[in-house]
């Protein structure tokens, strides 16, 4: 399975140092710095919990740091720029067997409402062959989520001769199908609609696939002593919290707003498939670290970083926050509130 990196106006590791310098400064402001790698509606809890005063409700008041890749995010998080992530499995399973102890406590979404879209003249999945796919980073989310449903379908990579083209973030991948210098994405359906109205046609329905799936979760390194046990406990409040706002028929036009501002979207029909992406990622309170899931992840990250096959999974999540709010009846009662 091929990989092709796109060139850009500047080498990696001078981004790289920016970005440090960026996350430093921010992290000297006071609020807790969040790192992602992710522009899309995975984020949404976030953004949500954070611009309706939610995290500040449990006594956090975090603020998110957008960075180019999931190798950048786990380097800030190395760095001590950003003492949490909000990352890919992959990102962690991978950061993992380089050498950081991680505690991953808290997931945000738990299905793939993402289409498998593919330029003119791509008709079916055996067209596939020899195509190229668009991501933004080989271990990452973007990249995980890709090949979760390129298994789903029984497309083996390999067997297909497909060529992972590292391009950019989820904007920039469908940019780039549109203009022709992809064949094929897998993206969120908003995305999909867009290079859909663009010409550009779906070939599969990742989101009807049964897949145990888990996008993304809160990380953070154990003997850093940043992130403290019971501020763990307060950000899955606010994680909980939020979930439950954008599950809220009654909240779609805070959500909405949000998605707008975030996702730097004019469109009304972009916004509302947006918003029902952000509702179909997380319909439940599931939100403990699926250990058969992270065991797929390892699994599929195996084929491109045969390392990680060592990785103990079972020191890297930890079900422990969500037992402490089962047992408070913390989430019990929010489950009441989504049953509403």
């Amino acid at each position: 399975m091929p990989v092709e990196i796109e060139k850009d106006k500047f080498p990696a590791g001078w981004l790289l140092i920016v970005f440090l310098f960026l996350v430093v400064e921010a992290q000297a402001a006071g609020p807790l710095l969040i790192a992602y790698g992710g522009h899309n509606e995975t984020m949404i809890p976030l953004w949500v919990g954070i611009e309706k005063g939610i995290f500040r409700k449990y006594g956090v008041d975090p603020r998110v740091l957008q960075t180019r890749s999931g190798p950048i995010m786990m380097a800030t998080l190395a760095s001590g720029g950003a003492p949490l992530v909000w990352a890919a499995p992959g990102s962690a399973i991978s950061a993992s067997v380089g050498g950081m102890k991680l505690t991953c406590f808290a997931v945000g979404n738990n299905t793939m409402p993402r289409e498998l879209v593919v330029r003119k003249g791509i008709d079916t999945l055996e067209d596939l062959r020899g195509k190229s796919f668009g991501v933004q980073s080989i271990g990452g989310g973007f990249w995980l989520s890709t090949m979760v449903a390129l298994e789903g379908l029984g497309i083996d990579p390999d067997k297909y001769k497909l060529n992972m083209r590292v391009i950019g973030d989820t904007t920039t991948v469908t940019q780039a199908l549109i203009s022709g210098n992809v064949d094929a994405m897998v993206v969120p359906y908003s995305f999909a609609d867009i290079a859909k109205r663009a010409g550009a046609r779906a070939l599969a329905d990742a989101g009807a696939l049964k897949l145990v799936y888990q996008g993304t979760v809160f990380c953070a390194q154990k003997e850093a002593g940043a992130v403290t046990a019971e501020m763990m406990i307060n950000l899955t409040k606010g994680l909980v919290e939020a979930l439950v706002t954008i599950q809220d028929p009654a909240r779609k036009r805070d959500v909405m707003e949000s998605l707008k501002k975030n996702l730097r979207m004019s469109k009304e029909e972009d916004i509302e498939a947006s918003y029902n992406v952000s509702r179909l990622q997380m319909p439940n309170l599931d939100i403990a670290p699926n250990l058969e899931a992270w065991k797929t992840y390892r699994r599929i990250i195996a084929r491109v970083n045969p390392k990680v096959q060592e990785a103990d999974l079972e020191q890297i999540i930890t079900g422990s926050v969500v037992r402490s709010l089962e047992a408070s009846g913390f989430l019990p009662e929010m489950r009441s509130r989504l049953a509403r």
